[in-house]
Order: structure tokens, then sequence, then C-alpha cells
């Protein structure tokens, strides 16, 4: 058969994202506080686009639908950021770990996270130790070396760097730099410039002129403090339980991390997308208003600067970029309705926890609001992706009601910060006497409904930084002294 060129026609379909589809799903991942800075330079960009004077209501689900114009770009719709993809399999929050000082050494605590940041309105650490140095100094040779100690500091107060470092880039003496380090620890909060936490506890005991031979050997041995070894303590400081008790709890009234006070960096507080409030007849969920701006064409600026274009190429241009500051407005109007869309079906999902808290919680999957709201679950990762939700039990990562469960006796399944609280409730309420060993918290799980193997209930409890049983019956022995 002789080869030869030929010409032929084939029909074939494709998925092709268009640039401004794809600027439409970044979209759905931004937070209201992203959306702001984007709008911002969509406003210096677009002469056409201005900010509306004229709010909506509140409860209103969705913005206003612009004007329509011959070349605005063709929207399909809800289902024109459905785009298939691979969607992200959320991951549950975790427990705080729990604070040694306040005598739970080494356990956790599986409180609901605290999402709403606070951004210190006051000076953050270096600023504050900065302003004291020039008083305490001897010289400014010193100050000027304190304040790069100063400058070395973590968030805790802590440094981070190795003095004879400091000293050799300095080109100061070693004994220069320890001067200054000290300096630099007699400052206010007192503990801060600490190279370890037995230092830092060391400097608060000679603020309160507490470290005496006893109280120094206490800091020494913090990791028998931490196994809750107290014969042995006892005899290391030749006290007796009366003073050793005193002891003790002296050590837990200092700070381990003094520079916590502070604000180590400018924070932006986390402003909730989703506002959720209980009404008569359920629960009312609105987008908050407050962070969103709203965009309007100005149509009266356009037919001015059109009267005016003469050549092609100007009224081409205008036309674009109407046709931009239409696509933009339906494209956050589409992105608005999309997220209020997600969060109701997630308020329906998870209303036990809304109602009765984390306890009540039920295992959910992406796909399980998909499928309710016709969407790929891609788009609904995408909507919940660095969203926040705010309720009366406080404000929450939308991520955060999505997380896996296990089988219950009511056939519904059980989520697993639902888990987590019930094991937190039993291990605080158990008898210090008797405390509870992972075998014996299964069992009682089932009692209420859970059934989970001894390993899948140690996994849960290590997650939310519960020690062992052996770990908790030092901890609370501790506690009663």
């Amino acid at each position: 058969m002789a080869l030869g060129p030929r010409l032929d026609l084939r029909q074939t379909q494709s998925l092709v994202m268009t640039p401004q589809l794809q600027q439409a799903i970044k979209l759905l991942a931004l937070s209201n506080l992203e959306i702001e800075t984007f709008v911002g330079d969509a406003l210096e960009s677009n002469p056409l686009l201005e900010m509306g004077e004229v709010q909506r209501e509140a409860g209103e689900d969705s913005a206003p639908e612009p004007q329509e114009h011959d070349s605005a770009p063709d929207f399909d719709g809800d289902n024109a950021l459905d785009i298939a993809d691979h969607a992200i399999d959320p991951e549950a929050a975790p427990g705080d770990m729990g604070d040694w000082s306040r005598g739970d050494i080494g356990s956790g605590s599986a409180e609901l996270p605290d999402l709403e940041n606070r951004s210190a309105n006051g000076p953050t650490l270096a600023e504050h130790l900065s302003n004291q140095v020039g008083a305490v100094a001897h010289d400014n040779r010193e100050a000027l070396v304190a304040q790069r100690i100063i400058g070395d500091l973590d968030e805790a107060g802590y440094l981070l760097g190795e003095l004879r470092l400091i000293a050799e880039e300095m080109g100061v003496p070693l004994a220069e730099a320890e001067r200054a380090l000290a300096t630099v620890q007699s400052l206010d909060p007192t503990g801060v410039g600490a190279r370890s936490l037995a230092e830092c506890l060391a400097l608060q005991a000679q603020e309160a002129d507490r470290y005496d031979p006893c109280m120094a050997r206490l800091i020494d041995n913090l990791d028998l403090v931490v196994t809750g070894d107290i014969a042995r303590l006892k005899r290391m400081c030749e006290v007796d339980d009366e003073d050793f008790a005193g002891m003790l709890g002296e050590l837990r009234g200092y700070d381990p991390k003094p520079g916590l006070a502070f604000g180590g960096s400018a924070e932006s507080a986390i402003v909730p997308d989703v506002l959720i409030t209980p009404s008569a007849d359920g629960w009312d969920i609105r987008l908050n208003e407050a962070s969103l701006p709203r965009l309007v064409v100005n149509r009266d600026y356009y037919l001015e600067l059109k009267t005016g274009a003469r050549d092609k190429a100007s009224h081409s241009w205008l036309n674009e970029q109407l046709g931009e500051a239409d696509w933009l407005i339906r494209a956050l109007d589409q992105r608005q309705k999309t997220i209020l869309k997600t969060a109701a079906e997630i308020v329906k999902k998870q209303e036990g926890f809304f109602r009765e808290g984390v306890t009540a919680m039920r295992p959910l999957t992406l796909r399980e609001v998909a499928e309710q709201i016709e969407m790929h679950e891609s788009t609904v990762s995408r909507v919940t992706s660095n969203k926040y939700l705010a309720c009366p039990r406080g404000t929450f990562e939308l991520k955060y009601f999505f997380s896996s469960g296990v089988s219950a006796a009511d056939g519904e399944g059980a989520s697993s910060e639902a888990i987590k609280a019930h094991i937190k409730t039993l291990c605080d309420a158990e008898d210090p006497k008797k405390v509870l060993s992972d075998q014996k918290l299964a069992d009682l799980l089932k009692q209420e409904g859970f059934d989970l193997a001894r390993r899948t209930v140690a996994k849960y409890r290590e997650a939310i930084g519960i020690g062992s049983s052996a770990q908790r019956r030092r901890q609370k022995k501790l506690a009663a002294i």
C-alpha cells in the first residue's frame, strides 16, 4: 500500500479550562481577607470597576445579578466551577498539648481548638526588651551586644543561637558576651534569655529569692519531676514531704515560656467567612458581610469613555475591560453561592455538634457533601480551604467538620472528634487511685455504643496528648502533693 499525504476530519471531546475559569477556581480557595486583596488589585487595573455603596441585607444568600452585556463571557451557573480533580482529604484538628506548669506534666487536652487568634496591640517581646536595655547596660558596647542577643530570642524568650558565635560575630570576648547575656536575663519578664528550661526556671527562682540548694537540685532534675519519681527527688533535695510539696508548688507557679506574654510577631486575626446563629426554625447561615467587598460596574464612565474613543483599538479595549468587570462580579457572586450552599450542608450534617457539642459530631466526608450539593468533591475541598465558620460554640475551620469515624451501636457511626472527647471525659473523671487502662477505656466506650479495639483507643488517646495509664498515675500523684 502506497504512503501519501491526506487530510482527515475528526471529532473529539475534551475538557478545556479557559484562563477565566481557572481564575474562578482559584477564587474558591481564597478566604475573605485574600479576596479583599484580589479585589484591590482588580480595582487598580480596571477603570470600570468601583466599590458599591449599597450593601446587601443581612442573611441574603447572594448579590444581585449584574447587568448583562453582549461581550460578557459565558458563565455556566453552578456547574461552571465544578471541575473534576483530586480532592484533598481533610485532617482532624489535633488537641492542645498540656502545660507542665499547671500540674499536668505530659498530659493533653481534647478541648475544641481555639481558632480566634488575637493580634497583640502592645509591643513585641524584642521591642519590650530593647526599651529596657539602655537603662540597664553599663555602656553602649554592652547595650549593642545585648541588642544582638535579643535579636536571637524566640517568641518564648529562649536564646536560639550559641553565645560563642554571637561573640565572634560581634568581635567581642566571650566574657563580655556573657555579661551582656546577664543584662538581658535581668530584664522583664524574668526568665528571658535562658538557654534551657532549667535556666529559665532558675532565673525566676532567683528573682523570687527561692533559689536555695534544695530548689537548685529540684530544677536540675526536671526529668525526675516529669516521671514523678518523688521518693528519689526528696532524697536528693534532703527535704520532708511538707517542704517538697512547697517546692513543687513554687515550681509550678513559674512560667516556662515568659516571652509569650508579648507578641512575637504581627499576626492577623482570623476573620470568619460564614456566620451561624440559631433562629426560631433552625439556623441562620450567612456570609460575613464585613469582610466581603461589593463591586459594581461604572457604566456611566464606560459610556463617557466609549463616546470619546475614536479608533477601533480603544473600543476593543473598553469592551474587554467591561467584559472582565462583568465576569469578576459574576465569579464573586458564584463563589458566595457555593460557600453558602456548602456551609448549609455542613450545618445540616453536623447539627448535633451545633446543638450538643463535639460529642455529637458524626463522621463526614467531602463526597457526602458534594453529592448533596451536586458538585465534585474537589470543589468542596477548595470551598472549605482557608474558610472559617463562627457559631455560638466558637470559630472553626470548615475542614474541622470533616473527620473519619467508627461504627456505633445506632448504626450511624461516630466521629473521631467525638470519640476523643469521650476519652478525654473518662480520663478527667477517673479515680487517681484507679487509673483506667486502654482496655478499660475500650470497655467503657463500648458501653456507650463505641465498638473500638484497645489499639484504636490508644491511638486516639495519644492523638489528643493524654499519657498512658502509668504516666497519668504519676501525674495525678504529683498533682495531689
